[in-house]
């Protein structure tokens, strides 16, 4: 997740005794409330109606929901008109349902769609606000393969290394900007100017360890700002109440080009039925 969002969801009050984690595990622990913040990982606010139909359940028990992760401030609330939007409360919220999917056993598939939407998970996703899942770890083996990003430990691959946490931004990652970065960035929509080193707030470059895939994927403002280049080209789609992403023809074509990314990174394993 990005740097600015790693610190710790709350902290001892007056320099006390130790957090209570077990209150916001709690929170985490309803099947209801775990599907709305799933639902919002990505960053984006919905309203309640959609979070309702995410979780299945109904538009009161929604509600009901929402107001207990609101007053334990997991989640914030914007009105438009009539209507109110619920979006995360930033990264690290995002970052515990990360780690939580990475040791959690997978629900039963019932149906084909409940497999189709996993399946299209681990395909290609949003982890907060930038790109994550099978595709995002092979974007990042391409940015590594044409030289916009170094690998500072010698190691070409994306691949988990010894001491990394499990699905969460990593503290030391072993990447930089590479001789390729402006051409390859460029390309893939970034802007040149965006790829200045951060004197505060969010740092420029970022990895995290992938729940779904077990290897790094990019983070940071330059991940954020690469799915946005990704988005304004077309080049992925991001529905309107989906984490998934889909890659479209013209995205494939374009990261093939580009990265040498496969077509076959972004599309989704068949589903089984339990």
């Amino acid at each position: 997740m990005a740097g600015r969002d790693t610190a710790p969801l709350a902290a001892a009050p007056g320099g006390g005794g130790d957090v209570d984690v077990s209150q916001v595990a709690a929170l985490f622990a309803d099947r209801t409330r775990a599907r709305v913040l799933t639902a919002l990982a990505d960053g984006r606010a919905l309203p309640a109606s959609v979070l309702a139909a995410e979780a299945g359940v109904t538009a009161q028990a929604a509600s009901a929901q929402l107001a207990r992760l609101l007053s334990a401030g997991l989640v914030t609330v914007e009105r438009s008109g009539r209507h109110r939007y619920y979006r995360i409360a930033g990264a690290p919220v995002a970052a515990v349902l990360e780690a939580l999917a990475r040791i959690s056993p997978a629900e039963p598939v019932r149906s084909l769609r409940q497999g189709t939407r996993a399946a299209a998970l681990r395909a290609a996703r949003t982890c907060y606000d930038h790109l994550a899942g099978r595709l995002g770890v092979q974007v990042l083996q391409g940015l590594l393969d044409r030289g916009a990003l170094v690998a500072t430990d010698g190691v070409r691959t994306p691949r988990r290394r010894a001491g990394d946490g499990l699905a969460q931004q990593l503290r030391n990652h072993p990447y930089r900007l590479g001789p390729a970065a402006t051409d390859v960035f460029g390309a893939l929509g970034v802007p040149p100017e965006r790829l200045a080193p951060a004197t505060t707030g969010r740092p420029l470059l970022r990895a995290c360890l992938d729940w779904s895939e077990q290897q790094h994927h990019l983070a940071g403002r330059l991940g954020a700002d690469l799915l946005t280049g990704l988005l304004g080209h077309g080049w992925v789609e991001r529905p309107p109440t989906r984490r998934a992403v889909r890659l479209t023809p013209a995205g494939a074509t374009a990261l093939s080009r580009v990265l040498g990314v496969g077509t076959e990174a972004a599309r989704p394993e068949p589903a089984h039925r339990a």
